[in-house]
């Protein structure tokens, strides 16, 4: 189990005397090595049954998770990446360009993270500026342009809150990508991957149908930054995340999302290829179904998803007080 997290430890002791067990070759160890493995099946499905909202987190952040481009790698060919957003410059922490996903001409973009330090810092751990949501935004125009769907694949801690970043408009950009999106005249199929966080997700995620892998959250702060706040103490994390309803079961009886996509056991990054296979099933159904809808109907339909979420209550005002 390559970086086995905390809670896998129990799982990693059984396959290490499992493999131990192997190496003898003898009628004894490997009956007993069947007895492990029977074990270690029952034992994985129990973890991975009842994980917490934590724990789901932690999976969501897996460095060896599959990140936007080796999901684009393995889902779609034909990929032209397509640079910079012709104001200020190239945000590698924001990929796209166009694609074939099943024959079909797309345009696919997401946030990439990095998988060492080099590539972390360059893709700024997948914290967009201003740049890279300009950047999807003219990806997003040359969609409608040319009436091809829009795919995005959501992976995030959320917008760059530096002080560049916050000076070239960082909210103004975030705002644009919302109004752009909600009048979108073609699909737009947006997965959360990993971490869904904040508007820095939403600036590319307000889809007519919204997903989530099996063990994505998706939330408008970090459980760490929500402990802070709220108890001064980044290390109630985990309480925090429970309570924040943060986890795709949570998100899909709330209305957020419109679907989970199942991941491999343990998570996505044991087995990219079959994690991959899930999602190729849930866009091909999603786009299919939203292939021969109208411009009109499809802006009517997402602005009609995104005005039901939440819980509103009207009440009138007081009377105005005489003096």
């Amino acid at each position: 189990m390559p970086d086995a997290l905390d809670f896998e430890q129990p799982l990693l002791e059984l396959e290490n005397r499992i493999t131990a067990l192997q190496a003898e070759d003898s009628p004894r160890a490997r009956d007993e090595v069947a007895r492990l493995e029977e074990r270690l099946a029952r034992l994985r499905q129990r973890t991975y049954a009842g994980l917490s909202a934590w724990q789901r987190t932690q999976l969501a952040r897996h460095p060896r998770r599959p990140h936007a481009r080796d999901l684009i790698r393995l889902l779609f060919t034909d990929f032209v990446e397509l640079h910079g957003d012709r104001l200020y410059g190239d945000d590698a922490a924001i990929v796209g360009g166009l694609a074939r996903f099943e024959e079909r001409g797309v345009v696919v973009l997401g946030h990439q993270k990095g998988r060492d330090t080099r590539e972390k810092l360059a893709r700024n751990f997948g914290m967009p500026h201003p740049e890279g949501y300009r950047k999807a935004l003219r990806l997003m125009a040359l969609a409608d342009k040319f009436g091809k769907p829009v795919i995005t694949l959501v992976d995030t801690p959320g917008a760059y809150p530096g002080i560049g970043a916050e000076e070239r408009g960082q909210a103004e950009a975030i705002a644009k990508n919302l109004r752009a999106m909600a009048a979108l005249g073609v699909p737009l199929v947006a997965v959360v991957t990993g971490e869904g966080g904040s508007g820095g997700a939403l600036a590319i995620g307000m889809g007519n149908r919204v997903l989530m892998l099996e063990y994505a959250v998706y939330s408008v702060i970090s459980p760490e930054g929500c402990a802070a706040i709220l108890w001064g103490d980044a290390g109630k994390a985990p309480e925090a995340a429970e309570s924040m309803k943060i986890t795709a079961p949570d998100l899909l009886r709330l209305g957020v999302i419109d679907a989970i996509v199942p991941e491999p056991l343990g998570g996505a990054h044991r087995d990219w290829e079959a994690a991959a296979r899930h999602l190729r099933e849930a866009l091909r159904a999603e786009l299919t179904a939203l292939a021969d809808k109208p411009r009109e109907a499809l802006v009517a339909q997402r602005y009609e998803k995104f005005r039901r979420i939440g819980a509103f209550e009207e009440a009138s005002l007081p009377p105005p007080r005489a003096y």
